[in-house]
């Protein structure tokens, strides 16, 4: 018998080893995959800020009455967010932003503050990962920065509509609230 217990605690001693090995490549592993999700997301940003660059300038040269084949069907998951104006209905904005809007809007009734990026990547059922976050962030802030929501001073956003000035008319590019 003390045989068949001698065994059965190498075999254990061996399993041991092999989970301890699996841990660590798994620990490496996950630091790998976080470093390519920042990458994709630096390069997603990248492709976003080109978008917006390249229709800033199209827009210069493009009258205002025009409206592209591209606008009339509508949005497009990772397109860029439109300034906000009157008139102007959230079936524009990419899904992705249309939700990002929406968790920040249900806030506005229950008369709670504003929402910190986490609390949105949390109400949206994201991992709450680094990447997802800023990932949430770069679209919140990017609403903000169009009127479509407010950003407070601490970072944090709530809901609320504001024009703000057009990069073409000769401001600085800040948002600028009118009343």
């Amino acid at each position: 018998m003390a045989s068949v217990l001698g065994l059965l605690e190498e075999r254990e001693a061996a399993a041991r080893v092999r989970v301890e090995g699996l841990r660590e490549e798994a620990a490496r592993l996950a630091g790998v995959l976080e470093a390519a999700e920042i990458e994709l997301e630096r390069r997603v940003i990248a492709r976003e800020e080109l978008v917006e660059a390249l229709a800033a300038s199209a827009a210069e040269t493009t009258p205002v009455t025009a409206v592209s084949e591209e606008a009339q069907a509508g949005p497009v998951a990772g397109s860029v967010a439109p300034l906000w104006r009157d008139g102007l209905e959230v079936t524009v904005l990419a899904p992705d932003y249309q939700r990002v809007l929406a968790v920040v809007e249900e806030r506005r009734p229950a008369g709670q503050g504003p929402l910190r990026a986490r609390e949105i990547t949390v109400a949206l059922g994201l991992e709450t990962t680094s990447t997802k976050i800023e990932t949430v962030r770069s679209k919140a802030r990017r609403l903000a920065e169009r009127g479509w929501l407010v950003q407070d001073a601490s970072g944090a956003f709530s809901a609320g509509r504001r024009l703000v000035a057009a990069p073409d008319d000769g401001s600085s590019g800040w948002p600028s609230t009118t009343g």
